[in-house]
């Protein structure tokens, strides 16, 4: 019996965060109303003026009982209201002398709402609060009361305390919705700049393979028709790798946690498809492996892939034709990729926004890594970057 009591609560504890504010509220004022009415605490509460005690009957009892506590109900919701009730209700007992009773803690309840949960109008309802309070205190004097000016001070410093507690509460509360909703725009922004980063990486790769391979096939069209139908098959592969890689993508930023997808991140075992595909495009690439290869962390290889796709993609664009090497060193501590081109800059053979080596050194320093890009000083341009094989 007790072992499934504990569970039940257990249970109960787990479930409260998730249920609504209301529901609690409810379950709040119902559990003061019920403590009110409990022997042992029942005559526990806040009390002020010691006017001599009155018997107020059941039916008067239960209504002030009530009216103290089923307030709270609302408190949440509508917490100058909660207030006002169960203030008036408090007053009430106060001056008619009624017993003490665990129900006048609805008073402190619904300062602590007022404070933690009143939108508007505060300054308003904490003035009108204190001349409330001044007033009871001159009633109760004037029905023979104690002058007990410090006791009066003390009561209300003790109201004014646990409201300036709802109102931290309140103020915590909106800095951390506020750090949350800062957060999340950081998240998104970096979120759509990786996307960018990829989207950028697959199409200009593809595209610009696809129209140096349109050139090269529109001159051989009438000269030499068989390599003209090569550059179109190319043309074809090419498009087809385009569309695998960005269905792949499109299904990453769709899939969720009950519906994860496989993992197609390019890896580094995949260079030699880039550099395969460059030569297609009638660049010359010359590409060499240096190490032992071993598995590393996704975001590293995906890193080295992304790093010889732009490389060679601004190798098609601006060398065109120009001799290209390709080296891929495997380090203990470090993976190191170097892309060469040499000869002098040709005419770009499509437009360039100079972003790709800007998502890139971003995506290697993230990885704690770095990228050197620019001219050779005999001609050409080399693209360096060392990426730590512990990076994650």
């Amino acid at each position: 019996m007790l072992a499934d009591t504990a569970a039940s609560l257990r249970a109960v504890v787990r479930q409260w965060p998730r249920l609504p504010v209301l529901v609690k509220d409810i379950a709040l004022a119902v559990v003061v109303a019920v403590l009110a009415f409990v022997p042992a605490i029942s005559h526990i509460g806040p009390e002020i003026g010691d006017l001599p005690r009155r018997d107020a009957g059941a039916v008067a009892g239960l209504v002030l009982t009530l009216a103290l506590c089923l307030p709270l109900a609302v408190r949440t919701r509508w917490p100058a209201v909660c207030l006002a009730l169960v203030g008036s209700a408090f007053a009430v007992g106060q001056v008619l002398g009624y017993p003490d009773t665990f129900g006048k803690m609805g008073l402190l309840l619904a300062l602590y709402a007022a404070g933690a949960h009143l939108a508007r109008f505060r300054r308003r309802l904490a003035a009108a609060v204190t001349v409330a309070y001044a007033v009871l205190a001159v009633v109760l004097h004037t029905l023979g009361a104690p002058p007990r000016f410090l006791d009066y001070l003390a009561f209300y410093l003790m109201m004014a305390v646990i409201w300036l507690a709802g109102t931290g509460v309140r103020r915590w509360r909106a800095e951390q919705a506020e750090r949350e909703r800062l957060a999340a725009e950081v998240a998104t922004s970096t979120e759509r700049a990786r996307i960018a980063r990829d989207l950028h990486d697959v199409v200009t790769h593809h595209v610009t393979a696809m129209v140096v391979q349109a050139d090269a096939a529109q001159f051989l069209l009438d000269t030499e028709p068989a390599r003209a139908g090569d550059g179109l098959s190319a043309i074809s592969d090419t498009g087809r790798r385009a569309l695998t890689e960005l269905r792949a993508l499109l299904d990453v930023l769709e899939a969720t946690g009950e519906n994860p997808v496989p993992d197609r991140t390019p890896a580094i075992g995949r260079v030699s498809d880039l550099v395969e595909q460059a030569r297609l495009s009638g660049q010359p690439v010359e590409w060499s492996e240096e190490g032992v290869s071993r598995p590393r962390p996704v975001d590293v290889e995906l890193a080295a892939y992304r790093v010889v796709q732009e490389a060679l993609t601004n190798a098609i664009k601006h060398a065109t034709g120009q001799p290209t090497t390709v080296l891929l060193r495997h380090g203990e501590e470090h993976l190191e990729i170097e892309v060469t081109t040499t000869g002098p800059a040709t005419a770009p053979v499509a437009p360039s926004g100079g972003r790709g080596l800007r998502g890139l050194r971003e995506r290697i320093r993230m990885l704690d890594g770095d990228l050197v890009a620019g001219p050779r000083p005999g001609g050409g341009f080399r693209v360096h970057a060392l990426i730590p094989v512990g990076a994650a």
